[in-house]
């Protein structure tokens, strides 16, 4: 699928043709040109050959059908993997990739293994929209919100990411309420900091999943570069300048990040800060081991008792590697 010369295709048309193209794609989620029964059908032909709408894919889905994975297959050849997550009432969420690989190798993510390969185009991003919401209309339903925490940083592609976040946010586009589109890092300064001058509501997610910088080094090594004090003072900046909440991710691994210590000083370094805690049980990577539910349990207690507002994050799609950190394709390029 590309879309991305659309308006360069339709340039010497009339101007309301674009539009119908895009109420087409966007709104009717066509398959393939000939549906776009309201164009001629020279120009059907034409955007067939120029802006084909075909997606290479193979879908699994978990024994409880609440989680859906497609592998892509880019026009390059390259894959990626995408999520759709079905909540209960109804809603539904897309976790997209925005890159094919990461070059931030966290110790605790599959997807840090395959390195950087290169970053997503805009158009490739929306792609892993329309899979899922082709696939949703045939039910009746719709995406309702999108979350950047797929394959790759978001903020270390920053222009492709913000350019579909807008066209997803867009009446013209899926329509998607900014309230309802999240954006994950593992703490990319730039990153936050541009953010924080969009006009758009964005949510940001923090990957933290360390109480200090010791456990954070042995996690992550982009804490080899930025301290928490420095990571939280541009957190501050963001909340101060944005008046938004923030959600730190934190993902508890046995004997790692999850005794009582850390969770007091979790506390002590996010008390009276505008942030929620989302504590995520470890998915097997073959690294770590998971903490046990009782132990996550007492870790949200400790958090509760010192005004922290804290979740425990359903664990989506284990069974077929659609779960956090578990995204990693494994066919050969």
């Amino acid at each position: 699928m590309d879309i991305s010369n659309l308006q360069e295709v339709l340039k010497n048309e009339p101007k309301y043709r674009l539009a119908q193209a895009k109420q087409a794609v966007f709104e009717h989620l066509i398959e393939n040109w000939e549906e776009a029964t309201g164009l001629p059908k020279a120009l059907r032909e034409k955007l067939s050959s120029e802006c084909p709408l075909s997606i290479s894919s193979e879908m699994s889905v978990s024994a409880e059908e609440d989680t859906a994975k497609a592998l892509i297959r880019l026009s390059d050849g390259k894959f990626i993997e995408t999520v759709l997550m079905r909540h209960e009432g109804g809603r539904n969420t897309v976790c997209v990739s925005s890159m094919v690989g990461c070059p931030m190798r966290c110790a605790f993510c599959a997807t840090g293994t395959m390195g950087l390969e290169r970053k997503l185009t805009e158009a490739e991003i929306l792609e892993q929209i329309f899979f899922f919401a082709r696939l949703l209309k045939k039910e009746g339903a719709r995406v309702g919100s999108v979350v950047f925490m797929g394959m790759g940083e978001p903020f270390l592609n920053y222009d492709n990411v913000m350019n579909s976040v807008r066209t997803m946010q867009s009446p013209e586009g899926f329509g998607i309420g900014a309230r309802h589109i999240s954006i994950s890092t593992c703490g990319i300064f730039d990153g936050i900091k541009k953010l924080s001058d969009e006009e758009l509501p964005l949510n940001l997610a923090i990957s933290l999943h360390g109480s200090n910088d010791a456990i954070r080094k042995q996690l992550m090594p982009i804490a080899q570069t930025y301290t928490i004090k420095e990571l939280m003072e541009v957190i501050d900046e963001y909340i101060s300048k944005t008046k938004r909440k923030v959600m730190f991710e934190y993902l508890m691994i046995e004997g790692v990040n999850d005794l009582e210590i850390h969770a007091r000083e979790l506390s002590a370094l996010l008390r009276g800060k505008l942030c929620m805690v989302n504590l995520i049980q470890y998915n097997d990577t073959g690294k770590f081991v998971a903490s046990s539910h009782n132990q996550m349990k007492r870790f949200k207690e400790i958090l509760e008792k010192n005004g922290i507002d804290v979740t425990m994050r359903y664990r989506f799609g284990r069974d077929i590697k659609g779960a956090c950190g578990q995204l990693a394709v494994q066919k050969k390029q």
